[in-house]
């Protein structure tokens, strides 16, 4: 099986060697975890290497989501002009003038079909080999019930676009769980970030819950966020005891 490096110092070496190739990949974690800038490492990553990638965006405006992505270093609008890579506005619903002169726009986010096809659209004419969402709490928000439902049908047209995918998934402050009912067995993959006070200090950790077409660390290992995207240190443990979470 190919492998798909994450960009992410030290993870592949967690999951020996990558994310195995089409594997969709749920990625969990609380507020201020880094979720999104994983994600768009995730896809910088690609482009350096050749493979086309697809940003759907869904909580935050594609104009703010280029900015962030500068401020790190990944200047993606030159390979947008190549076309090879794209975001998908599934955030403005075409409302707003910056929201005009976006190629890909979801005009009812809220409906997961019509965002599955919007993305269809934008995988096929970029070609895309990886795909974040960012994120997909989003679409199941109103109706938690749909997540697993939701998660299966993107599941099914990512992998048969033949693309290797993260999804982000949205938990609350000191919840640990994975977003939403059912979701956990419906992913190929599962990364759970976490941000925990521990003795007045917080620390971000990261653990992989699963992932399938791999062996990989069954440890909690602690990473940082610095001014060039996350680095984990995989030659670390953390251990975080209930009393502290």
């Amino acid at each position: 099986m190919g492998r798909v490096s994450s960009g992410i110092p030290g993870l592949d070496q967690l999951l020996n060697g990558g994310i195995p190739e089409r594997n969709v990949v749920l990625l969990s974690g609380g507020p201020g975890t880094g979720k999104s800038i994983f994600g768009q490492q995730f896809l910088f990553e690609g482009l350096k290497r050749g493979e086309p990638g697809v940003l759907v965006a869904l909580e935050e405006h594609p104009v703010q989501i280029r900015i962030n992505m500068a401020q790190l270093g990944w200047e993606v609008k030159e390979y947008e002009a190549q076309g090879l890579f794209a975001l998908v506005d599934a955030f403005t619903a075409g409302i707003g003038e910056a929201a005009k002169r976006e190629k890909y726009v979801v005009p009812t986010p809220d409906d997961p079909p019509t965002l599955m096809d919007v993305m269809r659209v934008a995988v096929k004419e970029v070609r895309a080999k990886r795909v974040v969402i960012d994120s997909v709490s989003t679409i199941y928000f109103t109706r938690p019930s749909m997540a697993r439902s939701i998660l299966l049908q993107l599941k099914k047209v990512l992998a048969g676009l033949g693309t290797t995918s993260i999804l982000v998934s949205q938990v609350s402050v000191g919840e640990r769980g994975f977003g939403g009912p059912g979701v956990e067995h419906a992913a190929d993959g599962i990364i759970r970030l976490d941000l925990d006070e521990m003795r007045g200090e917080l620390h971000r950790s990261l653990i992989i819950w699963k992932m399938r077409g791999t062996s990989h660390s069954m440890k909690r290992h602690p990473f940082e966020i610095t001014n060039r995207g996350i680095i984990v240190h995989p030659e670390k443990t953390l251990t975080i005891t209930q009393y502290e979470r």
